[in-house]
């Protein structure tokens, strides 16, 4: 029992942190302080220390031989090849998803993304390219997109949601793709995933573009 609420604490910490991170809070490169994070908590070191191997896992925090844990801060080159990377990932995806979820699943992630669009509540509440993923019956796609790449994903798509209009025009693009998924057509689901992410890749490049010409450090602030 006391190991279970253990392993509860230290994923309730995890959420926390990762929560900051999405919010900019906690900037990306900057320095990860144990003991602020556990007081700001209300928990010991040992749960933080314990979500950020966590994150380290997950290629979010990266720590060097005698130095503090910091947020992994990618390149404009990183984030775009990872992005470049679920072009290829999501379109094979959502493609196998077309042709092997039963028409019980889709009608289900139809209603689902419905509610979610209605009730306007964040990706966290339906995120389509995970259940879709889940859906394709291929295992190492669905670890790829949701164990080892999701939370950097997650992150990055937070900041490209950050271009006016993005969020907005990516609940259109997903309902186009649900509503090609449940004709059946792959060809067209397919295209459409790609046309998406290529969207998003371009979102985050402005973005980026606009951080650097605008001068904004991202590594100026340490959690409080």
């Amino acid at each position: 029992m006391a190991e279970t609420e253990s392993k509860t604490l230290v994923n309730q910490v995890f959420d926390k942190i990762f929560d900051l991170l999405v919010s900019g809070e906690m900037p990306l490169g900057g320095t990860i302080n144990e003991a602020a994070l556990a007081s700001r908590f209300n928990v010991s070191r040992g749960p933080v220390r314990e979500a950020i191997k966590q994150f380290e896992g997950r290629g979010l925090v990266v720590k060097e031989p005698y130095l503090k844990a910091r947020v992994v801060e990618l390149s404009a080159s990183d984030i775009i090849q990872i992005f470049q990377l679920r072009e290829a990932v999501e379109g094979m995806s959502v493609r196998l998803a077309t042709l092997n979820m039963s028409d019980e699943a889709l009608d289900a992630l139809l209603e689902d993304f419905s509610h979610s669009r209605q009730s306007r509540t964040s990706e966290e509440v339906l995120d389509v390219h995970v259940a879709i993923a889940r859906g394709c019956g291929n295992d190492r796609i669905r670890a790829l997109l949701c164990d080892e790449l999701y939370y950097l994903l997650r992150l990055y798509r937070a900041r490209s949601g950050d271009i006016p209009g993005r969020r907005s025009n990516a609940y259109s693009e997903h309902w186009q793709i649900l509503r090609a998924m449940r004709a059946r057509d792959a060809d067209l689901a397919e295209s459409l995933m790609r046309a998406h992410i290529v969207r998003a890749t371009q979102s985050l490049e402005d973005l980026l573009a606009a951080d650097q010409a605008a001068q904004i450090p991202l590594t100026e602030k340490e959690p409080s």
